[in-house]
């Protein structure tokens, strides 16, 4: 999303607009690849090349943009070359780790036997001055970057690596242990891939590479919809963009981007064309709150508890409703998910607090404003039936009731209940109640979800938001907001995943069942009362309709008086017109309701 106006007035003190920021990830071959090995240096200009680019960009616009972000899974070759490089421009540098830190960097020293890679693990020398080199070289970047550690399978990858050490003829070892590795580095990859904006991959085009490798790592980010920055390994100096997984396969096609096409990329990713954006965003935020429901919107909620209802006291009793401010939430409904998420055993402290203001108010205002306005919409929408069945019912009043000569009176109430649903539509129009209602509920419904996700590091790729048929503000919004927070900084174990499913995922899960299968119970309420009573009045109409024109009949056959139709005409005429203009009112807010 792009850079929004920092002086608009927040919804809260604490709250500003979310900075926009780059995040960008890196894969590529490791040192001993042949052709990044014999091109390191022109790799090395490639990748600076790149990275200037982005400084031009944020350079630009540096009072509303924050530090940009590098995600790499801290392997030695292309992603040392740019963490080196990022580190130099003081950017954040997050590393998703396919392992704990100690087996991570045991098993990117590459030791060559069981005791190289116990020493190693135990922070010791080993009898081998390579292994003990490159450890000492991911010790000493690993201190500058924030660490996710996907460490819960690491007993098991470390048992298996110590086997397959001790047992070089182990076929099958190795292959158990090449698989679990392979797995865990997609998997980190992946990881990777969500939380980037734009991956850059150097890859020579040739090596086809495992599971997790530099290849399946590019095809991963197309699939999820994520731009790649493709440095040639072979020939550095061709730097092309990958976007779809058929691209792979014509790489020779592919046009070469010269620095002026990669600043537009990210240009593109900063600034997209989404014209609505800045403005929309900056309303939700200076939006004027209100602490409950108004009685003047209750249309569709007296309908809903009428309908829907059980007893005297549900379906007449009071409808206002508070909503919950985002000052209060995290006393309120948040104090569970906070509570759960502070006690996660090695969790990330200054992440949950950052869940508390970035995520938890944002939920509520959103969701507060979200509520109003449904009400506001589907109020006024409730009204408008109804008052279009009254303005029927009086406009033909009138016939059972007076003369021609005193119709004027119920012209004049017909005319101003007309003159009312014009206003409740032109003032719904003018003021946007559906188009706010959606947009503030998409931003809602991203960040009820959001506390989970953030935790476990998961996120939606940048070519997985779905796209409004209008507006696009909440998703580019959302997507900042999660963005500028990333990944925590913690250790993922076994103690962590159980924790977190028992007391926050099945928690969380739990809710959201029971209130959508006691909403689908009531609203099938709502349903059936409709209809049924929409069904009662058309036959009513039948039946007044009929028994008219059986009136008509006996008067023809002589078995009454003619006179007896004549007089009740005005009556069957006011009944055939009314009641089917209520069953019409009753089914259009059936339909038509949003129920």
């Amino acid at each position: 999303m792009g850079p929004m106006i920092q002086r608009a007035a927040s919804m809260s003190e604490s709250i500003a607009l979310p900075p926009a920021r780059i995040c960008i990830g890196v894969t590529g071959h490791r040192d001993t690849n042949p052709a990044f090995a014999a091109n390191r240096a022109g790799i090395e200009l490639a990748i600076a090349s790149i990275f200037e680019s982005v400084e031009r960009i944020t350079t630009r616009q540096s009072d509303v943009i924050g530090t940009t972000r590098l995600y790499s899974l801290m392997a030695l070759g292309a992603d040392a070359v740019a963490i080196e490089h990022a580190l130099d421009k003081t950017w954040e540098v997050v590393a998703p780790l396919p392992f704990g830190l100690d087996l991570n960097i045991a098993i990117n020293s590459e030791p060559e036997t069981a005791d190289q890679m116990t020493a190693v693990l135990d922070g010791q020398p080993s009898d081998s001055p390579q292994v003990d080199e490159r450890a000492q070289m991911l010790r000493k970047v690993a201190a500058k970057l924030r660490l996710f550690e996907l460490a819960e399978q690491d007993s098991h990858v470390k048992d298996l690596l110590l086997h397959r050490l001790s047992f070089t003829d182990d076929i099958k070892a190795a292959q158990d242990y090449l698989t679990i590795v392979a797995e865990r580095v997609a998997t980190a990859g992946r990881i990777m891939i969500e939380q980037s904006d734009i991956l850059i991959a150097v890859w020579d085009g040739v090596t086809p590479g495992a599971i997790g490798g530099t290849r399946h790592t590019i095809a991963a980010a197309v699939n999820l919809g994520t731009p790649v920055i493709w440095v040639d390994a072979s020939h550095p100096e061709r730097v092309s963009v990958l976007r779809t997984p058929e691209e792979l396969f014509a790489l020779e096609s592919l046009a070469h981007l010269h620095h002026t096409g990669v600043e537009a990329l990210f240009e593109a990713t900063l600034n997209p064309p989404a014209s609505d954006q800045n403005e929309r965003a900056i309303r939700f935020h200076t939006e004027s709150w209100h602490g409950r429901s108004h009685r003047r919107f209750h249309a569709y909620r007296r309908i809903e508890a009428l309908f829907g209802g059980k007893g005297w006291r549900e379906r007449w009793g009071r409808l206002i409703q508070a909503y919950e401010t985002p000052q209060d939430i995290a006393r309120g409904t948040g104090a569970s998910i906070l509570e759960n998420a502070r006690s996660l055993p090695g969790g990330d402290r200054a992440l949950v607090e950052r869940i508390e203001v970035d995520i938890l108010q944002r939920f509520a205002w959103a969701d507060g404003l979200s509520t109003y306005l449904s009400d506001a919409y589907r109020g006024g929408m409730v009204t408008n039936f109804l008052l279009s069945a009254m303005a029927i019912v009086v406009g033909v009043a009138y016939l059972p009731l007076a003369s021609v000569d005193a119709k004027w009176p119920f012209a004049l109430a017909e005319f101003v209940l007309l003159a009312c649903i014009i206003g409740i539509t032109t003032i719904g129009r003018r003021k946007r109640w559906h188009g706010r209602w959606f947009e503030t509920r998409r931003v809602a419904e991203y960040f009820r979800h959001a506390p989970m996700m953030l935790l476990l590091g998961v996120a939606r790729s940048t070519g997985r938001w779905p796209r409004g048929a209008e507006t696009e503000w909440p998703e580019y919004y959302a997507r900042e907001v999660l963005c500028d927070i990333g990944l925590p900084s913690v250790k993922i174990e076994q103690g962590y995943l159980r924790a977190a499913l028992q007391n926050l995922l099945q928690a969380h899960a739990m809710r959201q069942r029971i209130y959508h299968q006691q909403k689908a119970r009531r609203l099938t309420r709502v349903h059936h009362g409709l209809d049924r009573l929409s069904e009662i009045l058309f036959a009513l109409a039948v039946l007044s309709v009929s028994t008219y024109l059986s009136l008509i009949a006996l008067g023809a056959i002589g078995a009454i008086p003619d006179s007896v139709a004549h007089d009740l005409s005005k009556l069957f005429t006011f009944l055939g017109v009314i009641l089917p203009a209520l069953g019409g009112a009753f089914a259009g807010i059936r339909y038509f309701g949003d129920f």
